[in-house]
């Protein structure tokens, strides 16, 4: 009884602060959480992340996730009741795909994700941390053999690459065991592909080029430099952001290794593999040291609402999203995971409903 009620209550206090600025309001943190990067925590705070995140794979599917987009728009697969609840943040990303990627609220929504990730650790299973951030900059000079891929510790380890002799299953770290439901069960695969880019979309235009060079030290200095919020996102998004996704490929990218068996290719299930939360937490990094480096940039914003893809024009055009235009009090959506916040409320992460820095 007593877990029950503290759980419930831990539930309300965090409908309460997810929930109550729904207009993008200022409202200074008193002691802002500090944000590390993944090397930089402890054996023990890096055990108890990883703990918590295996611990929500054991609560059952809510029932109030609602998708919201056609699927035969989103070309996913219908919600299975059987999963847990961490297969309703990988539907959530899943159902949204088309309106969270390039598009205005590829940032924000991402934001907003990561922190509604962060607080439901937190009320469902203990945790008392903060998210951590993967610098892969540190590693893209060699990024196979990076050290970042080596700790296969069962409590501590994120794990290395998948077996190609096992369905390119992950078979180390603390993930080795996390069961996903879609597009099919399986265990977190991954697949190192140095040149992922020879595939039919507009976005990538050099089907050659090495995805690690995106990411460099260089090559971010010069995406931070960019003035305008609609060139930065868009150097951003198709940059290193989907660099890092389809290097590590296989769920992180939302496609299947060759000869892989029981594998559905489908859009953006990238959320299977909790690097996820890691890469999201660097991006998101990455737009805050923008925000920082210039007052102007600081709620700077610029993008509509619908992906421009049908062709090299339309996405230069367009690139962080056609008409109709979306503005700061633009409500982001969560198919019924959690409160809808607007833009506005996730663009400082000092204010509003955010109160966190990156270290």
């Amino acid at each position: 009884m007593f877990v029950l009620w503290t759980f419930l209550v831990s539930l309300t206090i965090f409908v309460s602060v997810v929930g109550a600025f729904s207009t993008h309001q200022k409202k200074a943190c008193i002691k802002p959480a500090i944000r590390k990067e993944w090397r930089a925590l402890r054996a023990q705070e890096k055990m108890e992340w990883i703990r918590a995140v295996n611990c929500l794979s054991h609560f059952p599917h809510d029932p109030a996730l609602t998708p919201r987009v056609n699927r035969s728009v989103s070309l996913i697969p219908p919600v299975n009741a059987s999963s847990s609840y961490y297969d309703d943040f990988v539907y959530l990303h899943m159902d949204l795909n088309t309106k969270i990627h390039f598009t205005g609220e590829f940032l924000p929504w991402h934001r907003w994700f990561l922190y509604a990730f962060e607080e439901t650790l937190k009320y469902r299973c203990g945790y008392h941390g903060v998210s951590p951030y993967w610098n892969w900059t540190i590693d893209a000079p060699n990024f196979f053999e990076s050290s970042f891929w080596k700790d296969s510790n069962p409590e501590s380890g994120l794990g290395g690459w998948g077996d190609p002799k096992a369905d390119y299953s992950v078979p180390d770290g603390g993930f080795r065991k996390l069961h996903l439901s879609y597009p099919s069960p399986h265990i977190v695969r991954r697949n190192f592909t140095l040149r992922p880019f020879d595939i039919p979309f507009v976005v990538f235009t050099d089907p050659s080029l090495e995805a690690n060079t995106t990411f460099l030290a260089p090559a971010i200095e010069k995406i931070l430099e960019i003035p305008d919020y609609k060139e930065f996102q868009k150097a951003l998004e198709a940059g290193p952001h989907g660099a890092v996704h389809l290097i590590v490929s296989a769920d992180l990218a939302g496609n299947c290794p060759q000869n892989a068996s029981n594998c559905i290719p489908g859009p953006k299930w990238a959320p299977n593999d909790p690097l996820f939360w890691l890469h999201h937490a660097m991006i998101d990094k990455l737009w805050y040291d923008w925000q920082h480096r210039n007052q102007a940039n600081a709620e700077s914003f610029f993008g509509g609402s619908v992906e421009a893809l049908q062709s090299v024009e339309s996405y230069n055009k367009y690139p962080t999203g056609a008409p109709p235009f979306l503005n700061l009090s633009s409500v982001m959506p969560a198919d019924g995971l959690f409160p809808e916040v607007a833009i506005g409320d996730v663009m400082d992460t000092t204010s509003g409903i955010l109160c966190y820095v990156y270290e």
